[in-house]
């Protein structure tokens, strides 16, 4: 079967690593990135890191505001599948690259896959809330990561084409966490100690779109007696004033590829985020998960008292995160052989 996986942004690239190894053995995949995310160490070192290899059609929508960038997925997009007329149109996660891919695909009639559905947040002020619901109900097939995802698909009336699978980001987390932890340098180049740091992340436009917003949440995390790493997303980077001094114990580094990110996951303290992927991410390593949300899409995180919500606009945040402590133990809540799941479902399909 000829199978376009498309993938434009690092949670993608993350969740395509262990399934395209696998679909290359039993079909023709073509893998198709759109250019959403074109910062090198978000993009090129993560397929590198990942041993993915290169992609097979590169569309380069990089840049540009997000309705410019978004039209010329849907136009490129387009022209690639009249162009190669793939059987199976797979898309994942709940950026502009899954939404253009569904969206063209549905259009041409193409039967359409959508990997992590069923998420919500119902926060409609997120793109992504908006993306991922569209992208939902245009597929055929909807492979769910959790047994949320699998009732509120129902409760959508999208039951019958809804399948259990798991979250991918197990398997690739399981593939690479040995490997990170032999070739990375990140910590000993940052001079960093396990368990002396909390890991910061990010990028939702509530949190960072309003500078004065941003500087409030870094003053507010300035208040905590520990360092805090913080790789510093590009759109996050923009957004400081030139004139805010960033409190002394936050470190700005640059953005960093998978194996050294996870390496910095594993060694860190807490991690401290609005990422939907890092907090499976963090739960997966049992790393305790602030996240700086209202909401959350990975409820079973929160239930199992690995992750702790907090609004963004909280004045003592400080004080909610040295207060919050973890369960004893965890619940395997992301399932396992994931990727094998997936690849059955798939083979059946053909």
């Amino acid at each position: 079967m000829k199978i376009f996986s498309i993938v434009g942004a690092r949670p993608q690239f993350i969740k395509l690593a262990p399934l395209s190894a696998a679909l290359q053995k039993q079909h023709q995949e073509i893998i198709v990135h759109t250019g959403q995310h074109y910062d090198y160490a978000m993009s090129q070192k993560i397929f590198e890191d990942l041993g993915i290899r290169e992609p097979d059609i590169h569309l380069e929508t990089g840049g540009g505001n997000q309705t410019t960038q978004f039209t010329q997925m849907l136009s490129r997009l387009e022209t690639a599948m009249t162009d190669k007329n793939p059987e199976l149109v797979i898309v994942f996660g709940d950026t502009n690259s899954t939404l253009a891919g569904a969206l063209v695909a549905a259009k041409l009639n193409i039967p359409i896959l959508h990997i992590e559905a069923g998420l919500r947040s119902y926060n409609r002020a997120m793109p992504e809330e908006i993306n991922r619901i569209v992208t939902d109900h245009v597929s055929k097939y909807l492979f769910a990561p959790t047994p949320t995802a699998i009732n509120i698909l129902q409760k959508e009336g999208l039951g019958d084409k809804s399948f259990l699978t798991g979250d991918i980001m197990v398997d690739t987390m399981a593939n690479n966490i040995r490997i990170a932890l032999q070739k990375s340098a990140v910590l000993n180049n940052l001079k960093l100690e396990t368990a002396d740091y909390s890991l910061l992340t990010l990028h939702r436009n509530y949190n960072v779109d309003d500078n004065t917003v941003l500087e409030n949440l870094l003053n507010q995390l300035g208040n905590l007696s520990e360092k805090i790493i913080f790789p510093v997303h590009p759109r996050t980077r923009k957004m400081l004033s030139p004139a805010y001094k960033i409190p002394l114990n936050i470190q700005m580094i640059e953005p960093q590829g998978y194996l050294d990110f996870i390496a910095l996951e594993h060694s860190a303290k807490r991690i401290i985020t609005d990422s939907g992927g890092i907090q499976k991410e963090a739960y997966i390593l049992k790393k305790p998960c602030i996240t700086l949300r209202t909401e959350t899409e990975w409820v079973e995180t929160v239930e199992e008292k690995w992750n702790l919500l907090v609004n963004p606009t909280s004045k003592n945040i400080a004080e909610q995160i040295i207060n919050f402590k973890t369960a004893s133990g965890q619940q395997d809540i992301f399932g396992i052989n994931v990727t094998v799941k997936m690849v059955g479902f798939i083979n059946a399909i053909n």
